[in-house]
C-alpha cells in the first residue's frame, strides 16, 4: 500500500522535486487539498526548523489524520553573514523590490537574484561561498512526528547560468559539477540538493 503525504506548498518546483524523490520510496506526495483557500501562517521563526515545524503543525489541522509535510529552505551566503537565510523568498520584497499589482507574471525570483548580485558586487570570487539549507517537518493532527535537514555547499556566480530550477538556482554554482543548479537534470539535482537530501532523510524515517 502506498503511503500518502500531503505537501503544504503550491510551488510547482518544490512539488516536482518532492515527487521525483518520493517515487523511490513508494510514497505518494500530493498538494494539501484546498491549500489555495487556506490563509498562510505568519512565519515568525528565526531558523528554518522553527518555520518548518510551525507550518507543518498549522497545516496538519486542515487534513485530520493525515501526514502533512512543510518545508522551510533558503540560501545562506557567508559574505552576507548568512543572509538571505529564512528571508530567502522575501529577500527583495524586504528591500522594497516588488512587482506592480498588474504585473502579468511573478518576477520574485528575478528581483531576489538581482538584489543578491548587487550586494555581492564587490565580493571576490574566493569569498562567495554559500549553501542551500532545507528543513522538512511532517506533522499529524497538530503534532510534529518527524523532521529532517539537508544542505549543499556551493558558491555564488557573478551572473546567472541555466534555465532549469527556480529561486537562486541560476546563481548557485556547484564546483564539483562545473554547473549551476539551473544547469543540471532534475534527477541529478535530487541526489545532491538540500531539498533532495532533506526529503530522503524524512522519507526514510516515515517508511521505517
Amino acid at each position: 500500500m502506498i503511503l500518502r503525504l500531503f505537501a503544504a506548498t503550491s510551488s510547482q518546483g518544490k512539488l516536482r522535486d518532492f515527487r521525483t524523490a518520493a517515487d523511490a520510496h513508494n510514497i505518494a506526495i500530493e498538494p494539501l487539498p484546498g491549500l489555495h483557500s487556506i490563509a498562510a501562517p505568519d512565519e515568525t521563526g528565526t531558523t528554518f526548523e522553527d518555520n518548518a515545524r510551525l507550518k507543518a503543525v498549522y497545516y496538519s489541522h486542515f487534513a485530520p489524520g493525515e501526514l502533512v509535510m512543510a518545508d522551510d529552505s533558503g540560501l545562506e551566503v557567508d559574505a552576507l553573514d548568512g543572509a538571505p537565510g529564512v528571508r530567502s523568498a522575501r529577500y527583495a520584497a524586504d528591500a522594497g523590490l516588488v512587482d506592480s499589482p498588474d504585473a502579468p507574471i511573478d518576477n520574485t525570483d528575478i528581483w531576489n537574484n538581482m538584489l543578491l548580485l548587487q550586494r555581492l558586487a564587490n565580493t571576490p570570487e574566493d569569498q562567495r561561498s554559500a549553501r542551500y539549507r532545507c528543513v522538512l517537518a511532517a506533522a499529524r493532527d497538530g503534532e510534529v512526528v518527524k523532521t529532517a535537514e539537508g544542505t549543499v555547499e556551493g558558491t555564488i556566480m557573478q551572473a546567472p547560468r541555466g534555465t532549469g530550477g527556480f529561486g537562486y538556482d541560476p546563481l548557485f554554482y556547484l564546483p564539483e559539477l562545473d554547473s549551476t543548479m539551473a544547469e543540471i537534470s532534475l534527477e541529478t539535482k535530487l541526489t545532491l540538493s538540500h531539498r533532495g537530501r532533506a526529503l530522503e532523510g524524512l522519507l526514510q524515517q516515515i517508511g521505517e
